[in-house]
């Protein structure tokens, strides 16, 4: 991987935030199947790949499906992606479609941020 010429690597840490920890935690770890992460021995969110999606209660804005910024995760295949996330009662708020060369949908968390997904078609 290069380093961009500030010396930018990757995404670290996505913060979202959320009404009811409990259901957001429940709805990462068993809905979407991610891993605890850890800054020390303190949890600090949900791993997506090397990733932290950190959940915050009573943060300055409430959840929202128009995000500013859009975070975008990429899939090995969207059709399919879509397929798990109904079949374990997730909203999709945006049905696969093709853009280019590239399928792209999007989703519901718990608490109501939208996430996006895409895969090459």
């Amino acid at each position: 991987m290069s380093a961009s010429p500030l010396g930018f690597l990757r995404v670290k840490v996505i913060a979202f935030a959320v009404t009811d920890l409990d259901r957001a935690n429940y709805f990462y770890q068993e809905t979407l199947g991610l891993a605890p992460a850890f800054e020390g021995t303190e949890a600090v969110g949900w791993l997506l790949g090397e990733t932290i999606l950190m959940l915050k209660p009573e943060w300055y804005a409430p959840p929202t499906e128009a995000p500013n910024p859009r975070v975008t995760i990429a899939t090995e295949n969207a059709r399919r992606t879509e397929a798990v996330l109904r079949s374990r009662g997730v909203t999709i708020s945006d049905p696969v479609e093709t853009y280019d060369e590239f399928d792209v949908g999007s989703f519901l968390d718990s608490e109501g941020n939208k996430l996006w997904f895409c895969s090459p078609s």
